[in-house]
């Protein structure tokens, strides 16, 4: 007879790989609720994560790190207003190898199955398994929290993000750009991110954008994007050239209430609980490049409290859960609501409002102390 499972993970995305990986190397055996529908004939991901130097400890350790050619590191980042420059940040200034890394997700979800298929304490299965911990990893539509009946608080911002990949006329030199450009009476974010490794001339687009335009610049003839993009990015890295299909999706604020609880009588055994993470929990704007980074941060909260807890306390003692649950709400707090501010900081059409905005965000720039320790914060090295 086999050992009965421990913990049935629900969901097998990034943060659900990573999370029953790093809950098996903790002794647990794992169910990992792998129901994920293959792609599309065609489709390919344009997806590239910007990962901090924590999430990236997290997945080495699991060896589930990219080679070199699928993790470009970021040793600048600049963020240019409608008024000019703002904000600069270098890996140097904080004596490190890298701000982040921009990684491609396909490289990453890759080295994550094989991972997964060589742990013998996790076993894929295409539905949930009864275990004395469920814990959900099934992004934002989460089907587990919707049929529980969890509230889910959700702030639209109104805005779609359009997510491609571009070759470059010139070297991106490991710097990730990022402009906030005014069209109409919006705001705009564009995000070019170094791909292809310390010299490459590729990067990962991210273009925030009102619904109607993004399906504007989605329907576009290549040549017709490029020029739109080119312009938006300021002429930065010269020509552009769009090399994969155009993708988008609605952008929120969300925060589920509750994190954790007792488990439905009708869908677990006597005793059990659930737990939040990833998606499943939060999602913020992708201004800050911090879902993922957030996401990681849960796997490595949960396994933490889990595996520190006093031998006496079963996996789904409510004490333990709950200290998990008012870690990572801190850690929300600070990244999400900061993210969320800055967004609307933005967006706000008042020229009162913009002036005193790029004031501030110019003396924040010149502020060491205050910068330092806000980026060592996003960076995971607090």
């Amino acid at each position: 007879m086999s050992r009965p499972f421990d913990i049935c993970v629900r969901g097998a995305g990034i943060v659900g790989r990573a999370m029953a990986l790093q809950l098996a190397s903790k002794r647990l055996r794992v169910a990992l609720v792998d129901a994920q529908p293959e792609p599309a004939p065609g489709h390919s991901d344009v997806r590239a994560y910007a990962l901090s130097p924590a999430s990236r400890s997290l997945l080495e350790s699991l060896r589930c790190w990219p080679d070199a050619a699928f993790a470009t590191p970021v040793k600048t980042m600049e963020v240019l207003g409608d008024n000019g420059g703002l904000l600069h940040f270098a890996a140097a200034e904080q004596s490190v190898a890298a701000l982040n890394w921009m990684v491609d997700v396909p490289a990453l979800e890759t080295r994550l199955a094989q991972a997964v298929e060589f742990q013998g304490l996790i076993e894929r299965v295409d539905s949930p398994r009864p275990a004395p911990l469920t814990v959900v990893c099934e992004g934002r539509a989460s089907a587990s929290r919707a049929g529980w009946g969890l509230v889910y608080d959700q702030k639209p911002y109104g805005q779609h993000a359009l997510a491609t990949r571009v070759r470059t006329e010139r070297p991106h030199g490991e710097i990730a750009r990022q402009w906030f450009n005014r069209e109409g009476d919006a705001t705009e974010v564009l995000a070019l991110l170094p791909l292809d490794g310390p010299l490459g001339s590729a990067c990962a687009v991210v273009w925030s954008v009102s619904p109607q335009r993004a399906q504007a610049l989605r329907g576009m003839e290549a040549t017709e994007f490029d020029a739109a993009l080119h312009a938006a990015s300021h002429g930065a890295l010269g020509a552009l050239e769009t090399t994969a299909e155009r993708q988008t999706w609605p952008l929120q604020f969300a925060l589920a209430q509750n994190w954790s609880g007792a488990m439905p009588a009708a869908d677990g055994p006597p005793g059990a609980a659930w737990v939040l993470a990833g998606d499943a929990a939060h999602t913020v704007h992708p201004l800050a490049g911090q879902g993922l980074n957030l996401g990681l941060g849960d796997v490595e909260a949960l396994t933490r409290a889990l595996d520190e807890r006093a031998y006496w306390r079963p996996l789904s003692d409510a004490k333990v859960l709950r200290a998990y649950e008012r870690e990572r709400k801190t850690a929300f707090a600070l990244v999400g609501n900061t993210t969320d501010a800055l967004q609307r900081l933005f967006d706000h059409p008042n020229t009162l409002v913009a002036q005193a905005r790029n004031w501030g965000l110019r003396g924040f720039d010149r502020s060491a102390g205050l910068k330092h320790w806000i980026t060592r914060q996003a960076m995971g090295l607090s």
